[in-house]
């Protein structure tokens, strides 16, 4: 497991196949559903497949992607936070998730000010945008209090409209 960053309590590292239950279990959160959308992972093998095929793949071919959010003192798996080059928008963009059990602690606001701070200096991209539903309150508030403000509404796809941060 390559880890990618540290900070006070919580280390960020690559997903790797052994975190397939974790990933099952984030997707399938009430508010995941809601705010990023239904992946149909509901098994084991579904879940391994989303990590090789989506979040490793990353890795490989832009150096980044979703890492996994893991407190320091038990290495438990509590969310994802990275970077992610999407071909519907023209600059990487930060995401974010959290279980449920670890919300509201600033575990989510810790990972992704370390996130942006090694995107700038580590990575060297100068411009680092989010995207985010209009209704995701939570994530408005965060994405202002990491530096980002809103820039304009997008249409990704039909029916699918989100806010653009920058």
């Amino acid at each position: 497991m390559k880890t990618i960053l540290e900070t006070n309590r919580l280390r960020l590292r690559e997903f790797v196949s052994e975190d397939s239950e974790f990933i099952m279990q984030l997707v399938n959160t009430p508010l995941w559903i809601q705010f990023i959308g239904d992946r149909n992972i509901k098994t084991l093998g579904v879940a391994e497949e989303y990590i090789q095929e989506n979040l490793r793949v990353g890795y490989s071919k832009n150096g980044f992607g979703l890492w996994c959010m893991e407190l320091k003192t038990s290495s438990t798996p509590i969310g994802m936070c990275g970077l992610v080059k999407r071909k519907s928008l023209e600059n990487v963009d930060i995401g974010f998730a959290l279980l449920p059990d670890y919300e509201r602690q600033g575990y989510t606001f810790e990972a992704a000010k370390a996130t942006m701070k090694y995107a700038k200096d580590r990575l060297k991209i100068k411009k680092i945008v989010a995207i985010t539903d209009p209704k995701n309150v939570a994530s408005i508030g965060l994405l202002n209090k990491i530096g980002l403000r809103f820039e304009k509404e997008l249409q990704l796809s039909e029916g699918d409209t989100v806010l653009l941060f920058s």
